[in-house]
């Protein structure tokens, strides 16, 4: 099977016979060798070991080391893959080991190779875990995104196929373990592209036309709702967001219905800020390029539909993506104004670079229409949840226990996590306002909650979740560029709510 950048197979060999550029082995961090390195070390009379007792590889995790010629075997090269502890060998080492080999590779002269990391055993994972593990870790590491570069990386060298070894009664499970990996790590890198595009490119029309695509391609209903539209509909506070911009807003509606008939939708809604400068209530110049992130809900929705077609899964779920740019021009809305939100409920603005939840309002009343079984924000919300929470996890906010213990438990499964914050009545009167039916903001402290005790006012009709990303969506610094995040854990939820409509 292929992906856009390497081509994958799931095999069943011996190693010592495998001709091939490279294969990768485990070492754990005492020196112990994984089964497969066992057997190639007792074909080379101990060459490993004494690679290993001469203390130029010690096994720990995110380390490897590249050997040639060794004796007894087929391949040109071997490459050893640190495991770390053999007692702390999990899911995320597992992956780290992966990613590590690839890299690794990266800059050598093979370019087909053949990994035994499947083979090693990591708690409560099966082989077909394992291979899509292994086959979304491996394309994150190889990730490159250079669209808009005159001179593309025209790179030679790194992987271009790279082969599973697995025992001989795993192989049925491990292939469709690969094509679940496959079809994840496609809708992850369509995610990071559409964030990594710049706001010039990637705008409101952008993300409708690539929707558009989409649906066309995979075979689902794709529907763009103009600015008439939306003000036929009352969408008075997702409108005052978008008039100081010359793009105009798109509000999109993707249907993926693969399931029963009668079973009611899981609805993902994606806040869809394509830029945002922060409106009248201007944000500093520092970092504001990123800015162009702030569509990353949007992506992610995008990214799922995508992960989820191409597994044709057998459920009913539907994409809302609210989408526009934040900017201070003359017809921008103002702090002080009063927006009617399409529900009815009056909003009093006190900071215009609270947007994103003046746009998802909107989505959350529009999609009552559908009778969901759950609905699901994905927003890059809140910098006090990055405060709160730094990087690692995103913020997870809802009004059913049951909902956020299942995006907890996708979380936890899909290495892609999130932690469940409160949002107790004692935090709403903080958005009262004497002008309004509430404030769009409620002030320094607590600022994620307060964003999600916001929302929550306009999703009491159904059982709601909302994901504040903003800590999780993409990465700063010399690795800037965006995660893909949270599609792995969408992907999850969906595919266990796939599971449990079967029985």
């Amino acid at each position: 099977m292929k992906s856009s950048t390497m081509e994958f197979s799931i095999k069943n060999d011996n190693p010592l016979k495998l001709q091939s550029d490279c294969l990768i082995i485990g070492v754990y961090e005492d020196k112990k060798l994984s089964e497969t390195a066992q057997s190639i070390d007792t074909a080379s009379a101990g060459y490993l070991s004494l690679i290993l007792k001469r203390g130029d590889f010690d096994g720990k995790s995110d380390t490897s080391l590249m050997l040639h010629n060794v004796p007894n075997t087929a391949s040109e090269r071997v490459l050893l893959v640190g495991l770390g502890k053999e007692s702390d060998f999990s899911e995320k080492q597992y992956c780290k080991a992966a990613r590590a080999s690839i890299k690794a590779l990266a800059n050598s002269g093979a370019s087909k190779a053949i990994t035994f990391l499947a083979e090693v055993p990591v708690k409560q994972l099966s082989a077909k875990q394992k291979a899509a593990l292994l086959v979304e870790a491996s394309l994150d590491a190889s990730y490159k995104f250079s669209a808009n570069k005159k001179k593309k990386e025209e790179s030679k060298k790194g992987l271009s196929v790279l082969n599973i070894n697995v025992a001989a009664d795993d192989v049925k499970e491990a292939k469709l373990g690969l094509a679940d990996g496959l079809a994840l790590a496609s809708g992850v890198s369509f995610a990071k592209d559409l964030g990594n595009l710049p706001p010039n490119v990637c705008t409101p029309s952008y993300l409708a036309e690539q929707a558009q695509s989409l649906g066309k391609k995979h075979d689902f209903k794709v529907k763009v709702l103009e600015r008439d539209e939306l003000e036929k509909l009352g969408m008075g506070s997702f409108l005052a967001v978008s008039q100081g911009s010359e793009e105009p807003p798109k509000f999109i509606i993707m249907q993926h219905l693969k399931g029963k008939k009668d079973q009611k939708p899981v609805v993902l809604v994606g806040k869809g800020i394509t830029f945002d400068t922060g409106g009248i209530s201007l944000k500093s110049g520092s970092e504001m390029d990123e800015m162009k992130y702030d569509m990353c809900g949007a992506a992610s929705v995008l990214g799922t539909f995508k992960t989820i077609a191409e597994m044709d899964l057998p459920l009913n779920v539907i994409g809302v993506i609210p989408t526009c740019e934040n900017m201070p021009d003359g017809r921008a809305t103002r702090p002080g104004d009063v927006l009617t939100s399409m529900s009815g409920l009056t909003i009093e603005v006190l900071n215009t670079d609270a947007e994103g939840r003046l746009i998802l309002c909107d989505a959350l009343t529009y999609v009552e229409r559908f009778e969901p079984s759950a609905v699901i924000d994905i927003a890059t919300l809140t910098g006090a949840c990055v405060i709160a929470l730094g990087h690692h996890a995103s913020g997870l906010f809802s009004n059913n226990d049951d909902l956020a213990k299942e995006l907890l438990h996708a979380g936890e499964t899909s290495l892609d996590r999130a932690w469940h914050m409160p949002m107790w009545d004692d935090y709403q009167p903080l958005l009262d306002s004497n002008f309004a039916d509430m404030a769009n903001i409620g002030g320094r402290a607590a600022g994620s909650i307060t964003a999600a005790c916001f929302l929550s006012r306009f999703a009491k009709k159904y059982d709601w979740a909302h994901l504040d990303v903003a800590g999780t969506a993409w990465k700063s610094g010399k690795e800037k560029g965006g995660t893909g995040r949270p599609v792995p854990l969408l992907t999850a939820f969906l595919v266990n709510r796939a599971n449990s409509s079967k029985k």
